[in-house]
């Protein structure tokens, strides 16, 4: 009853906006537009979309907005060449090409050139990533190997998300969500100061508990707040920005509320987190080419009693230059160096990090080469070398060959090394506390590498379409294992499995009426992993990783812009079986009603997993998180 007052009130106040104003909108952009969206991640400089040589997807402020999404991790759905998966409310499944994990650690997730990758275990942590998403520009989604210019750990893709110059978001922003499971609250305001312009804002979000299939709660209730501020200053080709975040927040984890690490279970209590990073970045014009300097430190605390508690403080500093010394090449060269200093305490005996107290640094010099061999032909090499304490040096090539037989065609080859470096876990993890140690960490744990093959085709072939479409194959080896000691009496990490991933990325986007556009998008994997002949792997080690790999996504999207200026979107998506988790295959729906009611204030309601039936995505049967329907009234009002 209560989803159906809140449906009706704001069915009501939508059809009543029949006075609004002209909004930008994504059926309102030409697909060439879109094609001339400005993006980063591939060369590490601004360049067309349409020009980009990589499996590279983009999602806009408009895409945002109009999805009615107030979750990072949710929005990210968006992406066609992602996967991801919903452990519990906070907890999130993400990866691109396979190899997906709560603990997923092949991708490289950066929010404004700050890498949120975490030592501790080489993935990410997506209850404390949070972002102003009124604030987003776009978020680039690029699949495939990435190390030659962001450096180990983008071994299957990069998630690059870009937040709006201070410049672009004067005024005052209140914006307010309220859903059957959720609320959410942001406020923002902007102003010019100094020559510059700057903006701070502050966001909670309440969340209840998600429900198991018998209607229970499960125990993942929580809150997160979150602040910051971005400021930006230009003077003539100069640029300098400087922000920063702080958030806390706490949830529980469902039952039994326990990780099972070498056949033995640990109990979870509620989770507490909590953090501040602030940022600085100035561009600048130097010697006939262009300077960037950037440096961030990070802190983040993360409490998990009984089990461990983690304090890391990081600090990073990369110099980029880029210039064309003659007509045919744009040459980018790098330096960056990264430091961290962490301490991993432990409130219970069975489980413990060994040192408790460490110190790391990786330090990386990596240069790139775009030479273009005739006006429609471009080669691209590139190199990165990097030392890091674990593993020691790794050297990450790439070659990049695209041919641009037509404005709107471009057909590109690419071969890349790259590489998973060990982390805190593999390394240093021991059960129990005190020898002797069933679990010894990974004292010869090497990096896992992945050599990966792609051929790819971007372009519009008639006017009304726009397609993108890649084929890659990699081959994995050194990937870790759970490894029996010749005593048969110890377990340490290893690097015991190895093999292929074949695939295929497909999307497009067809204007199919003035104010109709269809976006659709596919993926397909085919993996072939196996023990190496020595391995002693006792975890099922291939099973559990394929298992995890949904063999087909996909999704479509559809945007109409209806009458009196409202809005109607509509995403249909699909997930395949896993079996490892044992989930079966899902359908869902999300869907979005919107309209404005003045020119400052728009009203929303949004819908998703309309088809009612709660699904589990990356969980157990017997613990699992249904992912069932949310509905949102959503307001949003600008002060000028």
């Amino acid at each position: 009853m209560r989803h159906c007052r809140l449906a009706a009130a704001a069915l009501s106040a939508l059809l009543a906006s029949t006075h609004a104003q002209a909004q930008d909108s994504l059926v309102n952009l030409s697909l060439e537009e879109l094609g001339d969206v400005t993006i980063t991640s591939v060369a590490k400089r601004e360049q067309r979309l349409a020009d980009a040589p990589a499996s590279l997807f983009v999602i806009t402020a408009d895409d945002i907005r109009r999805s009615g999404l107030t979750l990072l991790p949710e929005v990210l759905r968006l992406a066609p060449n992602l996967h991801v998966a919903q452990v519990y409310h906070g907890a999130y499944a993400i990866s691109a090409r396979g190899f997906n994990a709560d603990s997923a650690n092949k991708l490289l997730v950066l929010i404004d050139g700050r890498s949120v990758y975490t030592p501790l275990f080489a993935g990410v942590f997506w209850d404390a990533q949070d972002v102003a998403l009124e604030d987003v520009e776009r978020i680039e989604v690029s699949s495939g190997p990435g190390s030659t210019l962001w450096g180990v750990n983008a071994v299957n893709g990069v998630i690059n998300i870009i937040t709006k110059n201070a410049a672009a978001t004067p005024g005052t922003l209140a914006s307010t969500a309220i859903g059957s499971r959720e609320r959410t609250t942001l406020l923002r305001h902007g102003l010019s100061l100094a020559g510059g312009d700057l903006r701070f804002y502050a966001k909670r979000r309440d969340n209840e508990s998600s429900r198991a299939a018998d209607g229970h709660p499960i125990g993942d209730a929580g809150r997160f707040t979150q602040a910051g501020f971005r400021g930006d200053w230009s003077g003539g080709p100069q640029r300098f920005t400087l922000q920063g975040n702080a958030y806390r927040g706490h949830h529980g984890q469902p039952p039994p509320g326990s990780i099972n690490l070498v056949g033995v279970n640990f109990a979870l209590d509620s989770i507490r987190l909590s953090g501040a990073n602030l940022l600085a970045r100035w561009e600048l014009p130097a010697a006939g080419g262009d300077l960037s300097v950037q440096g961030y430190l990070d802190r983040t605390v993360r409490v998990t009693p009984p089990t461990f508690d983690e304090t890391l403080h990081v600090a990073d500093v990369e110099v980029q230059y880029t210039l064309r010394p003659v007509p045919a090449h744009t040459i980018a060269l790098g330096v960056n160096h990264r430091r961290s200093r962490d301490r991993v305490g432990h409130g219970a005996p069975e489980f413990a990090f060994v040192p408790e107290r460490l110190r790391q640094s990786w330090t990386s010099v990596f240069a790139q080469d775009e030479i273009a061999l005739r006006e429609d032909l471009r080669l691209t090499l590139g190199l990165r070398a990097e030392r890091n304490d674990y593993s020691g040096s790794e050297f990450l090539p790439n070659v990049r060959l695209a041919w641009k037989p037509a404005a709107n065609h471009l057909w590109w080859a690419a071969a890349a090394r790259t590489v998973r470096a060990p982390s805190r876990l593999e390394r240093d993890a021991r059960v129990p506390a005190e020898p002797p140690f069933i679990l010894d960490g990974g004292p010869g744990f090497r990096a896992e590498t992945a050599d990966v093959l792609e051929l790819g085709y971007r372009g519009q072939p008639v006017q009304a379409l726009r397609l993108s479409a890649t084929v890659f194959h990699g081959r994995y080896d050194r990937l870790r294992t759970e490894e029996l000691a010749p005593n048969n009496a110890q377990i340490s990490y290893g690097n015991g499995m190895r093999g292929n991933l074949s695939g295929l990325e497909a999307w497009g986007v067809l204007q199919a009426t003035p104010t109709f556009r269809l976006h659709a998008g596919v993926t397909l994997l085919r993996p072939n992993l196996r023990l190496a002949p020595d391995s002693r792997d006792i975890n099922d080690a291939v099973g559990v990783t394929q298992g995890a790999m949904p063999r087909q996504l996909w999704r479509l999207r559809a945007a109409f812009n209806l009458p009196h200026e409202a809005e109607l979107d509509v995403l249909l998506r699909h997930v395949g079986a896993l079996s490892q988790p044992d989930v079966p295959a899902y359908t869902a729906v999300d869907a979005r009603l919107g309209a404005r009611l003045g020119p400052d204030t728009e009203i929303a309601l949004t819908a998703q997993n309309l088809l009612g039936r709660g699904h589990g995505e990356f969980t157990p049967i017997g613990t699992r998180a249904q992912v069932g329907r949310n509905v949102q009234l959503q307001l949003r009002m600008r002060f000028f």
